[in-house]
């Protein structure tokens, strides 16, 4: 009697659990901060980017520069990452990420997307800025701003690839990916969810759209540990921006247009 042939590993079968722990999340954000500050720094010099009084360089910088910015934080999230990853000597790093997306993921995402930032943020943020005291016109501004600069085809590139396809995915393979996992098997599901879109929240430095952003990111991480992959979270956060994005281009010829029509709807177009 021949022996049993062995059953096919599944395509999506369970993450197993994470191999590192909070510690070395700790360490990573750490690192992650201080490389995105350096590299920033010289990004600022080399392009000779004049900050006025009362401006971020991210506010004064080009379309170019803050694409240039954004991509130092992208490196110290991704670079800290894979060096524990490869520290624990871990062969298969997407699967140990949960970066896995199924056909329905996309769709299913991408709707849940548009529908919290158009239904989710006025909500959760026009009672906040009542609460602190702030114009509401302030949600759409960072937005309007990053619209304004949109000026030319390469800067409507640019201003796509950060907010609708680099943000999505890197964020979701930090915060969901890294961060999560081992959060959710140290603290239990609330609390790592909820701790995970904290930072998420904070990391963007958006005090006007603090809560929003950290009821999404809420939203992400129940997806990321409900369905066991980041297909679904980083669907939802390219809907998420994209929604904003497409709205800021069909305005951005129009400031009085962006503040008018936009409303509230500008929270998280930052990545």
């Amino acid at each position: 009697m021949s022996a049993p042939t062995p059953a096919p590993t599944r395509p999506d079968a369970p993450v197993p659990p994470p191999a590192w722990g909070l510690g070395e999340v700790a360490l990573a954000a750490v690192a992650t901060l201080v490389v995105q500050q350096v590299v920033a720094a010289v990004i600022i010099a080399v392009a000779g980017v004049d900050v006025p009084d009362g401006q971020t360089p991210t506010e004064a910088a080009s379309l170019a520069v803050i694409a240039l910015l954004q991509t130092s934080l992208w490196f110290g999230m991704l670079g800290s990452v894979v060096v524990v990853l490869r520290r624990r000597r871990i062969t298969d790093p997407l699967r140990a990420l949960g970066l896995r997306v199924r056909a329905l993921d996309v769709p299913g995402g991408l709707l849940l997307g548009v529908v919290c930032q158009l239904v989710l943020v006025p909500l959760v943020s026009w009672p906040w800025a009542w609460a602190i005291r702030q114009d509401p016109d302030e949600l759409r501004e960072p937005a309007c701003r990053l619209a304004d600069k949109a000026d030319d085809p390469l800067g409507v590139v640019l201003l796509v690839l950060i907010t609708v396809v680099g943000a999505p995915v890197v964020e979701e393979l930090f915060f969901r990916g890294f961060v999560q996992r081992p959060a959710v098997a140290r603290l239990g599901r609330v609390a790592g969810v909820t701790l995970t879109a904290v930072l998420f929240g904070l990391t963007h430095f958006q005090l006007l759209q603090l809560p929003a952003l950290v009821v999404f990111g809420l939203v992400l991480g129940v997806l990321a540990e409900r369905t066991g992959r980041l297909g679904p979270s980083i669907a939802a956060h390219v809907g998420f921006n994209a929604t904003t994005v497409v709205s800021l281009l069909l305005l951005s010829s129009s400031d009085a247009q962006c503040r008018e029509v936009l409303g509230a709807v500008a929270a998280g177009v930052l990545p």
